[in-house]
């Protein structure tokens, strides 16, 4: 069952740009306040990846959210904050109910570990600044006592993640949490770079990676991305950019099982 969830869009470790977002996600605050303690274990898990630049501007930040949802876009901790999620990597942290088929007794803290930790600290402050008062006020609290003394909370078994994938979202109020995701199960194994390359241009999971693939879908992707064939003007230049990135990494991956194989 979950019982929080927060889910990160980030840019992918490959890309130059630096960019965050928040996607679905599910946080309360009442009861045993899982989506406090989730958004604090975030922050208590990825603090060490920050430098002392980042440090210090991580206070202005919780500061301005703290008064509320924060107003993107906008510069915090050298991360362009922005609501629109299109080519970024998803990083999904959860908390789910203790694993009692295998004999588990505590809930579950899953922390994504493959993407970059910065934008996880800055996604959790921005979920924070988008709960209600009350629940922001708790939140924070978490937040806060993470800062201070960056350890995860007692009482959840920790399991770290690094395949990215992308999760379930929460269940309707009344209905249980449905377990397993075809989509997501079909991807399993594959690198989350790679999969980002693959969906950008368009390939299924399970297809043979070829040149000729690679090659020809991109130009006509390029085509309907470009402004003079109808796209719009904005983000047109963006989207290019990702697809360029998406066919070298493609390549690059076929070159190697080429050379692998020939040797």
């Amino acid at each position: 069952m979950l019982l929080g969830e927060l889910n990160v869009r980030h840019t992918r470790r490959h890309m130059p740009t630096r960019r965050v977002a928040l996607d679905h996600g599910y946080l309360p605050t009442g009861g045993p306040a899982f989506g406090a303690v989730l958004l604090g274990a975030v922050v208590a898990e990825h603090m060490g990846g920050l430098d002392e630049e980042q440090l210090e501007a991580l206070g202005r930040l919780i500061e301005v959210a703290r008064g509320g949802r924060l107003s993107v876009p906008r510069i915090g901790l050298r991360y362009r904050l922005q609501t629109d999620t299109h080519g970024l990597d998803l990083s999904r942290h959860r908390i789910v109910s203790a694993a009692v088929e295998t004999g588990g007794t505590r809930p579950v803290l899953e922390l994504d570990r493959h993407g970059p930790p910065t934008p996880q600290v800055i996604g959790a402050v921005m979920a924070a600044a988008e709960l209600p008062a009350a629940s922001r006020r708790l939140a924070f609290r978490w937040i806060d006592a993470a800062i201070a003394r960056p350890e995860l909370p007692e009482g959840l078994d920790v399991r770290r993640l690094w395949e990215g994938l992308p999760g379930e979202r929460p269940a309707a109020p009344g209905q249980a949490h449905r377990v397993g995701n075809g989509r997501a199960d079909a991807w399993r194994g594959v690198p989350a770079e790679r999969r980002w390359a693959m969906e950008v241009l368009g390939l299924r999971v399970g297809m043979t990676l070829r040149r000729n693939d690679v090659q020809h879908r991109f130009p006509r992707l390029v085509r309907l991305a470009h402004p003079d064939h109808g796209a719009g003007s904005v983000g047109a230049a963006e989207r290019i950019a990702e697809l360029s990135e998406a066919r070298e990494l493609l390549l690059g991956v076929i070159a190697s099982v080429e050379v692998h194989a020939g040797g």
